[in-house]
């Protein structure tokens, strides 16, 4: 009998109604596997009776279980955009909101590249993404049932008639939902797993690698796995069964390489960066602790903390001062990420307000590079970072 290859591996994700019951899933719901790690022990419990010799006679059944996971990810192409993106569930767990998905408009005549005029009412908010061509923004404000302003502008005007194409966008709450993570293998007979209960502590993008990458990190209710499944666990009959077509369905994923990212309190394009990431803690502590109960029983986010690593190569144009001097001042920018540059592949990211640190000037190479590390995003309420596919 033969090992069993490492890359014969599948994921899918699904969110789930009910915190721990396993949902349905489809071929559509799948996710590029790169790497995936779980934990699950007992708790350590002390037995202080007397035995009669130094010999731990081990836990007695019933003990409380604990589960971690960490998972690494591409960012993959949105097919169907009548139906939210892949990665929705995990990014939906990560901030707490539901996707909003947005059907696109028709462009009226009077567009700009910052003003986008539509022929009928948009039904836009503030937050949402949209995109036009190749790139994808988000509305900063909107002037009247068809006509909104973009953060930061296309780079070309919409012509009349053009299509504004499709987004779901993703924002943060005061609650997290859980999702299910499908871990399934070749060949059948190998032992299957569901992650269920999964909740994202750490949600984390990085950019400028070989492939725009999500890594995910968090908590799960329990692992339900073929060899050991009984009845009823995850609130199924059975152990589910991998969608049909799931093995052989198709995806692409996005060069690492391919983007904009856009910086200031007057936003200008920065093609200068060499590394950046974005990062999600959400401080949770489960209800695990509870009498009676082996399982935790329900996810309690704490606070939200956004951070920003941006690293670019020192230039002395008006941009790059402005971005130094906002940082001297601790005046607030807003920070826009593209990633991908087609249409089907896109994801934006934006941070309408954060504060940088005066940046690390790192001269060991050829070229001088400044880096600024931990600058934390901030906002009223639930509003500090925006994530959308388009």
């Amino acid at each position: 009998m033969a090992y069993i290859s490492s890359s014969a591996n599948r994921w899918y994700c699904a969110k789930e109604s009910v915190y721990g019951q396993i949902p349905t899933v489809a071929a559509a719901n799948r996710v590029p596997a790169v790497k995936l790690t779980a934990r699950q022990q007992k708790e350590k419990t002390a037995r202080k009776d007397k035995s009669g010799s130094r010999t731990w006679q081990g836990s007695p059944a019933g003990v409380r279980k604990q589960t971690s996971f960490e998972m690494t990810t591409y960012l993959r192409d949105w097919a169907d955009m009548t139906t939210l993106p892949a990665h929705g569930p995990l990014v939906e767990a990560a901030l707490g909101a539901p996707g909003n998905l947005w059907a696109g408009g028709t462009a009226d005549a009077g567009c700009t590249a910052s003003n986008v005029k539509f022929t009928s009412p948009h039904g836009l908010n503030p937050g949402q993404a949209v995109t036009f061509g190749n790139e994808i923004r988000f509305v900063a404000a909107v002037a009247d049932n068809k006509t909104i302003l973009l953060n930061v502008p296309f780079s070309s005007a919409p012509a009349t008639g053009a299509q504004i194409g499709s987004t779901a966008t993703y924002t943060p709450s005061l609650e997290l939902p859980s999702v299910s993570i499908f871990d399934y293998w070749s060949p059948s007979t190998a032992v299957q797993r569901v992650f269920a209960g999964a909740a994202v502590d750490q949600f984390k993008i990085q950019i400028n690698g070989d492939y725009h990458q999500f890594d995910f990190k968090g908590v799960a209710q329990d692992v339900i796995d073929s060899a050991s499944f009984q009845s009823g666990e995850g609130n199924v009959p059975t152990f589910p069964a991998e969608p049909a077509g799931g093995a052989n369905y198709s995806y692409s994923i996005v060069p690492g390489n391919l983007g904009q990212v856009w910086i200031g309190a007057v936003p200008s394009q920065f093609l200068t960066v060499s590394d950046a990431s974005i990062q999600v803690n959400n401080h949770l502590e489960m209800r695990g602790q509870e009498f009676g109960y082996v399982l935790p029983r329900a996810i309690s986010p704490g606070l939200r903390e956004v951070s920003v690593a941006l690293e670019l190569f020192g230039q002395d144009d008006s941009a790059t001062a402005a971005l130094y001097q906002a940082a001297r001042q601790h005046v607030p920018v807003s920070l826009m990420i593209q990633l991908g540059q087609s249409a089907g592949q896109l994801t934006g990211i934006y941070l309408k307000s954060l504060v940088p640190e005066v940046p690390e000037f790192d001269d060991s190479d050829k070229r001088l590079k400044w880096k600024f590390r931990d600058i934390r995003a901030q906002g009223t309420a639930d509003d500090e970072i925006v994530v959308a596919f388009g």
